[in-house]
């Protein structure tokens, strides 16, 4: 357990422990830890975490509310296996969310910010040239972390942005390994920064939406070579 709980009162430590445990769970469903459809094993995680089964309990069932798993058996949980259907609902809300998150930041970005996608780009084309995939994997993540952090003075809607693309995440790390999926996504990024150079709102929540679903299609690709 984490020492800095030990000088809280009891009632505040127990809460951290029990939020701690949420987010730790969170975070590893997110970061694809868990394959999909496996069960979620309340005593093994709970040694994983070092606490006790009642917080792991507790967040395994916030976790069912929020839609991250689902009930497995009499009292369990698992991770859901990925459908079609439910990438293509995701990715849909993904590029409406970020459309619009898009067009907002056309309105305030400046140049010196421009020039910091710029060079992430720069790097993504050449970890493309140089085929090392995973530095491309990073460079996409770094250059929508950089556009999200644009609206972060829009706490509650850039925290749902952050949530919902720390969820796609676990699908689209497995499409980012095809460099054809990953020339796309940089070009992708290409007419992101064009429109966002034009200061042109409309073409900028265009060009998102239409990035967002080419992911999609891609995770879709690898998920039907799957079955």
């Amino acid at each position: 357990m984490d020492e800095r709980l030990l000088n809280k009162p009891p009632a505040q430590r127990r809460l951290s422990v029990r939020e701690n445990t949420y987010q730790e769970l969170k975070e590893a469903i997110f970061a694809g830890k868990f394959s999909p459809g496996e069960r979620l094993a309340e005593g093994h995680i709970a040694a994983e975490l070092g606490v006790s089964r009642t917080p792991v309990r507790e967040a395994l069932q916030r976790l069912q509310q929020d839609g991250f798993i689902e009930p497995f058996g009499k009292r369990g949980f698992r991770i859901p296996e990925n459908s079609q259907e439910e990438i293509r609902d995701i990715f849909a809300l993904r590029a409406a969310m970020e459309g619009h998150a898009l067009r907002l930041i056309c309105k305030r970005i400046t140049d010196e910010q421009i020039g910091s996608l710029e060079e992430i780009m720069n790097q993504a084309e050449t970890a493309i040239l140089e085929k090392r995939v995973a530095d491309l994997f990073k460079c996409n993540t770094a250059f929508h972390d950089a556009l999200m952090a644009f609206v972060a003075h829009k706490f509650r809607f850039h925290h749902l942005l952050i949530d919902m693309r720390r969820y796609v995440l676990r699908y689209r790390k497995d499409s980012l390994r095809d460099l054809r999926a990953g020339k796309r996504c940089v070009d992708g990024h290409r007419m992101i920064l064009l429109a966002l150079k034009l200061r042109d709102e409309e073409l900028c929540e265009k060009v998102m939406k239409r990035h967002i679903q080419t992911s999609g299609e891609d995770v879709l690709q690898i998920t039907i070579e799957k079955l």
